[in-house]
């Protein structure tokens, strides 16, 4: 198959960004040849830092104007991606877009409205469903070994406090929005990987640690979120950033014909009949850092479906809108202590 080259502008130079620049610049097609930033930023010291010569810019606009730069990254707050965004796309760039995708539900419509409209292809950084895990994962699953899932936990256990990067604006509710948005959606997204079947209803609940550290938050921290599927099938979701524990990305799936705990399944169809979980060889998602995301592999597969003029795999954009009209229920559900319909969330009923 031929192979185009892509030249990338990334908008915004913060901790994300870096572990984005390298990763593409990692990929068969993909060069990284331009960056925004709020602060001045030298072609040598990128150079150095990345290996490239890439062309520092202090306007988006500008950036946005480059004729060479046909795709780019939006790691930026996520208060700036709506108008980031809908900017690139109506400029005809491709676009790669960390999560959160928008903080309202209003603005990933008007993202996914503005790709639509612009003819450009866009997918969102919910990595997690390239790592290992979770491809492993939904392998076993299509292979039948866990029979028909009726039930599944997908919960996030990362706690964000000042000595973690992010802790700097993820504790403002105009950066932050909620402990799903700037963190657990990637169980929640990775839950919806798992269970394939449209949901219907959430029902979820919020607390909040007594610790000084986390009482900064301006929004609860941890979010208990259940989940009614179509089918019948029920799911739940913890996304917990105020917790003191290492990083921990818990995934007990059960069915018909088994179940998986982790890195562990035990399965009739194997014959595991001795009462102990037979260990399965995976890397698992056990860290917050973005060096340790499986960003090349995300990015690489979208390089790919740009050379084959297809849809993305796992996180397209209209992929990802999935999770979040789920996020957007949960955090509404939360809210006014009651059970929200997805329907509702899309103006249906």
């Amino acid at each position: 198959m031929a192979t185009n080259k892509y030249n990338v502008g990334v908008i915004g130079y913060g901790w994300a960004a870096t572990a984005h620049i390298d990763a593409i610049n990692a990929t068969n097609q993909g060069t990284v040849t331009a960056v925004y930033s709020s602060r001045e930023l030298k072609p040598a010291e990128l150079k150095s830092t990345h290996g490239t010569n890439i062309v520092p810019y202090k306007n988006v606009d500008e950036l946005l104007a480059d004729p060479n730069v046909d795709t780019v990254s939006i790691t930026s707050y996520p208060i700036q991606h709506t108008k980031q965004a809908i900017a690139a796309a109506k400029a005809g760039k491709n676009l790669i877009i960390e999560k959160p995708l928008a903080l309202t539900w209003e603005d990933c419509r008007a993202i996914q409205s503005a790709v639509k409209e612009a003819g450009v292809k866009a997918c969102v950084c919910f990595e997690v469903r390239f790592i290992s895990q979770f491809q492993s994962i939904k392998k076993i699953i299509n292979e039948g070994l866990l029979g028909e899932i009726h039930y599944a936990e997908v919960d996030y256990y990362h706690g964000v406090g000042p000595w973690y990067g992010q802790y700097r604006w993820n504790t403002t509710k105009e950066n932050g929005g909620s402990s799903l948005l700037s963190a657990g959606c990637h169980a929640l997204d990775a839950m919806l990987m798992c269970i394939d079947d449209e949901v219907v209803s959430v029902s979820s609940m919020n607390a909040q640690s007594s610790h000084e550290i986390f009482t900064k938050y301006e929004y609860p921290t941890t979010t208990v979120t259940l989940l009614n599927f179509a089918s019948g099938k029920v799911g739940k979701v913890a996304s917990v950033i105020d917790c003191f524990q290492p990083y921990y990305f818990h995934t007990h799936l059960v069915g018909s014909e088994g179940s998986l705990l982790d890195n562990k399944i035990y399965s009739n169809k194997l014959h595991l009949r001795d009462k102990k979980w037979a260990k399965l060889p995976m890397a698992l998602a056990d860290s917050g850092d973005v060096m340790d995301h499986p960003y090349t592999d995300q990015f690489q597969a979208f390089f790919d479906t740009l050379d084959r003029v297809e849809n993305m795999p796992f996180t397209s954009l209209d992929e990802s809108m999935k999770s979040f009209e789920v996020i957007f229920a949960a955090d509404k559900s939360a809210a006014e202590a009651r059970p929200v319909s997805i329907a509702e969330i899309r103006g249906e009923g």
